[in-house]
Parts: C-alpha cells; structure tokens; sequence
C-alpha cells in the first residue's frame, strides 16, 4: 500500500490500494491519481462501496431523549433566555450524536421543545421550511397563523406550511412547552431556504383566545369540503387537528378488531395518518404525520423504511428497538429511527399511566419526499422464536 500525495490545495485525496476488483498498484497508476487529484476528478472504482452500498447506510443512530430531561432544561431557559429578535424562539433542537453536533435529529428533520412564559410573545416571521407543533401536555398558547388563533391543547397536532406568517401568545398564567417538527435539514441540504422577519407585536385583535380558529371552523368536519374556496396553496388549509377526533378514530379501530370486523393495521396495532382534507394527501409536502396506539401486551411488527422518523410517547409506557438498540419509554420521551433501521414497540401501558389504556405514539417522517421520487421501499421483518430476519 502506498502512501497518497495530493496536490495541497486539492481537497481530492486518492489512494491507490492492493486489494480484490482494484487496479495494480504501479507507479503510472499513482502518476494517473495524482492527475485526478490536480483536475478534481474522484474514479468510481474507489468510490462504489460507500455511493452504492446494498442497502441504506444512514449517517444518523437510534438515539432516545427523555422528556424529564428536555422539560427541566427547558424551564431553566425560560428563566435565563429571552423570546425576541435574536433567537425568535425558545426552542430547543435535538440533535443526533452520529451528525456532527448539528441540530438535526435525523439527516432530514428538526425536532425541538419549545417553551413559552406566561404573557410571552413569540414575534411573528415566516419561512419556507414547512413545520408543525404538537402538544403531549398543557394548554393556554395560541399561534396565530396568517391572523387566525389557533388554540393548542395536550393531543392537539398543528401543522403549518411554509411561507405563512405565524407567531405565538401564551394567555395563560402557567409556561407551556410543545415540540415543533420541520423539514429544516431537507431544506439545508438541498440549498432552498428562506426567512423573513414580521411584526414585533401581533394586534390586540390576533391577540385573542377563541374555541375553535376559523381554519377549523370552514375545514374541520369530516368529509365536507367548503364550496367558497377556490385553489389552495401546498399543505392542509386546517390547522388544527383536535385530539378528542384522534383519540375516538384509534379507539374505534382497536374496537373494530375485537368485534372480529378488522381495522387495525396489525393485531392490537390501531393507527391514523393526519392528512389534507382538500386533497386526501399528506398534510405537508414534505413532512407525513401519523398516531399509533399500540394496545397493552401487544407488539409490533418490526419494520424497515427508506427515510426517517421522529417518534413521540403521547401517553402510556412500554419498549421500543430502533436497529440493536431498546429502550423502556414514557410519556414525552422522543427517539429517532433513521432510515432503514427496524423499528418495532411493545406495549406496558395500564390504567395507572395512559388514558387510554394504551400505548400512543406521534410520529413524523419524510415519506413524502421519497415518495415524490419513487424511493420510498418498505420491508416487514418476520420474528421466529424471539429472533427477527
């Protein structure tokens, strides 16, 4: 083996290497590697193993944070930082170990704990990142979205797309935290993004706190579609989607399965994908959200897929594997499964910690964008005496 000589200021470094399917290691041929280095030119023959491998090799790991601990270091920054022209939000991104310190939780998506004092003001912008919020406990925040109120309330999933001018109010006398989920590092990566500033201040008559926000009062009921609206911008024209309808959607199915009429996707295994009401599709172009209640007792099957996923515990207790990795999970707990890693949950919930009796899980994904492209591909793995293939 030689060692390789670039030319300093090529960022090219080739190696010529004695190993099966490689050239002979001659000096024409370290003659013919420093030319390529010179022009900028990179063979595919040193190269295939790690552009084509035989199947996705995500940069990111399993990785699991608890909810315990985002909250607590959440309240700390409530106190020490402020919501203002600067940071514009409290929010608190997760960032995946195997990413380089990167605020990303997977190579395609932003997950973070937001957290809002009482009587605070998060200033109004817009971006073409499109988001959501989703709230596992408290109530008394509204965001108001392109001059709508939108209420946010424990269950409650918020999507957003981009370029909508939105900021939040907390009206209540307690602080309040959420996670938002963006397509932030998509967007980085493919060089797309952009940002603008809005009012500091939201009017007196944004600034109000009704029951239901006028997206939700013209979209929100099943299978009705407003004939006063003409066409529609990418992403659901509903903001709001209430948890009581997730909540009574998941139960019906898991009660479906009993009566011995199906419903459920897998033995025990209920799940609902939040989607566009104008069109059937997903919420946002490029983000896919869903609910998943896993009965007690009951596992599911573990699964591949092309792309990630963030997953949330709404409520209940039990065990998750993400690849060689298993963790005991609780209500808030966040965990990221990158792509082509099997994911599979078990079910401990009880009475005493979920109420529904069950295991819930949010989870939010990239499955559009692979979708668009064609690339999404999914495996079921199949469990023979306590193992998987």
């Amino acid at each position: 083996m030689s060692t390789p000589v670039a030319t300093p200021e090529s960022p090219v470094r080739l190696r010529a290497i004695d190993a099966p399917d490689q050239p002979d290691v001659t000096p024409a041929l370290e003659d013919l590697y420093r030319g390529f280095e010179r022009e900028l030119l990179v063979p595919l023959w040193t190269e295939i193993g790690g552009l084509m491998p035989a199947h996705p090799r995500s940069r990111a790991v399993p990785h699991l944070w608890r909810w315990e601990n985002l909250r607590r270091l959440a309240e700390q920054a409530g106190d020490l930082v402020p919501v203002g022209r600067g940071g514009e939000r409290r929010a608190i991104a997760l960032a995946n170990p195997a990413l380089g310190g990167r605020p990303f939780a997977t190579p395609t998506l932003w997950a973070a704990i937001q957290y809002l004092m009482p009587g605070e003001d998060a200033p109004e912008h817009r971006h073409t990142q499109h988001a959501f919020r989703f709230v596992v406990e408290g109530e008394g925040v509204w965001t108001v979205v392109g001059g709508d109120a939108v209420p946010m309330r424990r269950g409650d999933f918020l999507p957003q797309a981009g370029w909508n001018w939105h900021a939040h109010h907390n009206a209540a006398g307690e602080p309040m935290a959420w996670i938002d989920g963006l397509d932030i590092p998509f967007q980085y990566v493919t060089e797309t993004q952009f940002f603008e500033f809005g009012r500091d201040e939201i009017s007196d008559a944004e600034r109000i706190t009704p029951e239901r926000s006028r997206s939700e009062r013209l979209w929100g009921h099943p299978g009705l579609r407003p004939l006063s609206v003409g066409e529609l911008t990418p992403g659901t024209p509903l903001l709001s989607y209430k948890w009581e309808f997730t909540d009574r959607a998941l139960a019906d199915q898991l009660a479906l399965e009993a009566e011995g009429f199906g419903g459920t996707v897998e033995p025990g295994h209920a799940a609902v994908r939040y989607t566009n009401p104008a069109t059937g599709g997903d919420v946002l172009p490029t983000l896919r959200a869903e609910m998943h209640r896993v009965a007690r007792g009951a596992e599911t099957a573990p699964v591949r897929e092309t792309g990630s996923s963030v997953y949330q515990v709404f409520d209940g207790s039990g065990t998750v594997t993400v690849g060689d990795r298993t963790w005991t999970v609780t209500r808030g707990d966040l965990f990221a499964v990158p792509s082509w890693q099997p994911f599979s949950a078990r079910s401990e919930a009880g009475s005493t910690d979920s109420d529904s009796g069950a295991l819930d899980l949010f989870r939010f994904s990239d499955a559009p964008v692979f979708e668009a492209l064609q690339l999404n591909r999914t495996q079921h793995d199949i469990r023979i005496e306590g193992t998987t293939r």
